[in-house]
């Protein structure tokens, strides 16, 4: 289990001021520096049982939290605990935890059989274990060879196999699918669950909203470093957008103007079908029946994933397209 409570990380220096000059130099005091705020007051839980996805738009604070979850950078306030200690107080840490933050972060001179060995005695793993992961990871056949040649889904496959080499409770994942073929994506989903029907956590932070769809159990969105949602997939998607009905039907005209008379009801139409928000799919086809309408297709549509985290997110975006500078302080 992984415990996030009231965490914040500050960059730069905030409490510093200074002066400047008429020439435009440094004067001395005056102006107040303004630091950079990645997690602001971030609390959480991840669960063991399940596969919860970590979202956020692009400098939402998703790698800064991260990082310090496995203790590779100190917060500011607060606390991040991983099984009930923080996880730098840990000796041999991959048999607590494993994680896969950054593929490319690997000798390229080594080969991959070299590098899990070197990971497998600093942490007194047994050597068996190094031959089962790249097996598991579909690296056997290329164990030999040095990492500096792999492509990024083979780096990527790497990285997984790091994670798994200590059989840790505890796994994070930072973005896993990338570089990776249809074959990889669906093998990599499949692990995840696995690993979660196995009792274990399973952190994974992704910006493939389509794969967390059909991946993810429970949800942690951020947005500026602080917290949007923490929840089940189906209630996120649920509460992000309503539900719509769509409707085929050749007297799209007639058919519009009936429903849109209906108080809060909206109706969009393009060619012969229209897109209800506001009345359920019944309510719909009773109308068409009681004036005679033909319906080629009467569909309850739920909200994706994607529309919910747009919906949700769409004030917390730290870059949006077409902006001239940044429009918060969180990365």
């Amino acid at each position: 289990m992984i415990e996030v409570n009231g965490l914040t990380k500050r960059y730069g220096r905030t409490g510093r001021t200074r002066r400047t000059g008429r020439d435009g130099g440094d004067g001395g005091a005056g102006r107040r520096d303004r630091g950079t705020t990645a997690v602001r007051d971030l609390s959480f839980t991840v669960l063991p049982g399940r596969v919860t996805g970590f979202l956020g738009p692009n400098g939402a604070g998703k790698s800064t939290t991260l990082r310090l979850i496995l203790g590779l950078q100190t917060p500011t306030s607060g606390t991040v605990t991983v099984n009930g200690r923080p996880f730098g107080e840990r000796a041999r840490g991959l048999r607590h935890v494993g994680s896969l933050l950054d593929a490319h972060e690997v000798h390229g001179g080594r080969s991959a059989r070299a590098h899990l060995a070197a990971l497998a005695r600093g942490n007194r793993i047994p050597r068996d274990r190094v031959e089962r992961v790249l097996r598991e990871v579909g690296l056997a056949e290329a164990a030999g060879r040095r990492v500096g040649g792999f492509s990024l889904g083979m780096k990527q496959r790497l990285g997984i196999a790091s994670a798994l080499l200590g059989d840790p409770p505890v796994l994070l994942f930072d973005e896993p699918l990338n570089g990776l073929d249809a074959e990889g994506v669906r093998w990599v989903r499949g692990l995840f669950r696995r690993l979660a029907a196995e009792g274990r956590t399973v952190f994974v932070s992704s910006h493939l909203m389509s794969e967390m769809e059909h991946t993810a159990d429970h949800l942690v969105v951020i947005g500026r470093g602080e917290l949007v949602a923490a929840e089940s997939l189906a209630a996120f998607s649920a509460r992000g957008a309503r539900q719509h009905v769509t409707v085929t039907t050749t007297a799209t005209d007639a058919l519009r103007r009936l429903l849109a008379a209906e108080p809060g009801v909206r109706v969009r139409v393009e060619g012969e079908q229209l897109t209800v928000t506001g009345l359920t799919a019944s309510r719909v086809g009773e109308t068409a029946q009681r004036h005679g309408i033909p319906l080629q297709e009467l569909t309850t549509r739920s909200a994706s994933l994607e529309e919910a985290f747009m919906a949700l997110t769409a004030d917390r975006v730290q870059y949006p397209a077409g902006a001239a500078e940044p429009t918060g302080d969180a990365r």
